[in-house]
């Protein structure tokens, strides 16, 4: 690792701290040659897990990708940042700890639905949407009927 500021590689850990969410260190550096003082994070990589698409491609797991779609189902809904990134956290751990190490889309699509649904159902209908892939109105309101009749039952 080299200083941000002029490129040496002579630094000092002035301090570490571990941060809870990210199961994180931070780690704050001071430069022997300029005195400049900065912070790191260091994170422990996990194994990688491939993610099988729909057309039968295959690609790495992407947390990013899945907050994505989301913040966009969720737009305009009470539903907050971190709720948001709670579910992206709680998938990504099911995934992690599957024994698997190829996992289909339509499994994270599924763990992101359920999540949704318990949280907001509009923001759930709306991801519903674009992940079942609805081909026509019927459809749509198959599934709205659906959910009418599940909350009945509550």
């Amino acid at each position: 690792m080299n200083c941000p500021y002029c490129g040496s590689s002579d630094l000092r850990v002035i301090d570490s701290r571990h941060v809870e969410e990210d199961n994180t260190i931070k780690r704050r550096r001071e430069c022997e040659s300029c005195k400049k003082r900065f912070s790191t994070f260091e994170m422990i990589q996990e194994a990688s897990i491939i993610v099988i698409k729909k057309d039968g491609s295959r690609e790495f797991f992407d947390k990013n990708k899945i907050l994505r779609g989301i913040v966009r189902s969720c737009q305009k809904r009470p539903v907050s940042t971190k709720q948001m990134e709670e579910i992206v956290s709680d998938v990504e751990k099911h995934i992690l700890n599957s024994p698997d190490k190829e996992v289909s889309s339509n499994q994270i699509g599924e763990l992101v639905i359920s999540r949704l649904k318990k949280l907001d159902v509009v923001s759930y209908v709306r991801f519903a949407s674009v992940y079942r892939e609805f081909k026509d109105v019927n459809s749509f309101f198959d599934e709205l009927n659906s959910i009418v009749e599940s909350e009945k039952e509550l």
